[in-house]
């Protein structure tokens, strides 16, 4: 039996209709042209059979294909190792090593920083940029029982208020000097200003010795014995006039004005004390402009009165006249 005859009986058997498997040419005018589908055959073996119904756009040559060569390849190894190691793929581009640190340098380093707290709260002080200024608090001995702490503090160390970065040295500036003091006293302390040889442009600030003020401890406030200012200015003294309002009572009686080192020598001892050449320099010129105002003014004489101007003639007949 063919396979059109089997494929009626089994249509007819399921009751639909048998499609066509070919399709007829002629026709008449108005029908078109049909053509019959290949049968394509997925055998690997090349039969006869096979050659004759395949059509001839159908039949490939797989000798005559082009194969790619060996540098077509992608090389997958390649991109296998970038995901692996993604700085391998770039090893020939030069680059310039991590520096390491050496235990030296992270010890120097470490000390660049300073961790402080003052009133409970937590501050760092840049050490590198206030290390020319660091001279502007010092200890200067003990007075008293032993255990009273002289604590000096020298103007003239102080930055110039014309520099950029000003501002930021004297916030350093100020955790370190309230820091320090805090390290140096135990008991009762006094503060020893040195306020000579001091250009205005170095002086500080109304607002910065309000700062200080507000920030020292209240222990710290509380056993300040005595506040000396050696080589008092009309500026400091403008200063602290202003900064009456501020400042309690108790602190304005501890302010004591100090006109040379003489004087000083006679409140405290001096020996633990560094006084800047500038200082010592200073308070000679002013010993001696005092001195030889003394000296002229003994020459001069006393400038004489009104009634003895009257008793002598000549200066009488010069006022009359």
């Amino acid at each position: 039996m063919d396979l059109v005859s089997e494929n009626k009986m089994n249509s007819e058997s399921e009751g639909r209709p048998v499609p066509p498997t070919t399709l007829p040419l002629q026709g008449g005018a108005t029908q078109r042209k049909k053509l019959s589908a290949p049968r394509i055959s997925l055998s690997l073996d090349q039969s006869e059979d096979d050659l004759g119904e395949t059509p001839d756009d159908l039949d490939i040559n797989v000798d005559d294909l082009d194969t790619p060569d060996e540098g077509d390849y992608l090389d997958y190894t390649d991109h296998e190792m970038d995901w692996e190691d993604p700085s391998a793929a770039k090893s020939s581009e030069p680059y310039d090593p991590i520096p390491t640190y050496s235990a030296e340098e992270e010890r120097r380093d470490g000390k660049l920083w300073r961790t402080v707290i003052i009133g409970e709260q937590e501050h760092r002080i840049n050490m590198k940029i206030i290390e020319p200024y660091m001279r502007v608090i010092s200890h200067g001995g003990y007075y008293g029982n032993g255990v009273n702490a002289i604590i000096v503090f020298a103007a003239c160390f102080l930055p110039d208020s014309d520099r950029e970065d000003y501002r930021e040295i004297m916030e350093n500036l100020f955790l370190y000097v309230i820091s320090t003091l805090e390290l140096m006293v135990a008991e009762d302390y006094m503060i020893v200003y040195l306020n000579g040889a001091t250009p205005h442009r170095r002086m500080p600030g109304l607002g910065w010795l309000k700062k200080c003020y507000q920030m020292i401890d209240r222990r710290l406030r509380k056993n300040l014995k005595s506040f000396i200012i050696l080589h008092p200015s009309w500026f400091i003294r403008t200063i602290l006039a202003i900064t009456k309002p501020f400042i309690s009572a108790k602190f304005s009686s501890k302010i004591k004005y100090v006109n040379s080192l003489d004087e000083l020598q006679e409140l405290i001892p001096m020996d633990s004390i560094q006084i800047p050449e500038c200082i010592i320099r200073l308070d000679k010129e002013l010993k001696e402009a005092a001195e030889n105002s003394k000296v002229n003014s003994f020459l001069q004489g006393p400038e004489p009165t009104a009634a003895a101007r009257a008793d002598r003639p000549d200066v009488a007949s010069a006022s009359s006249s």
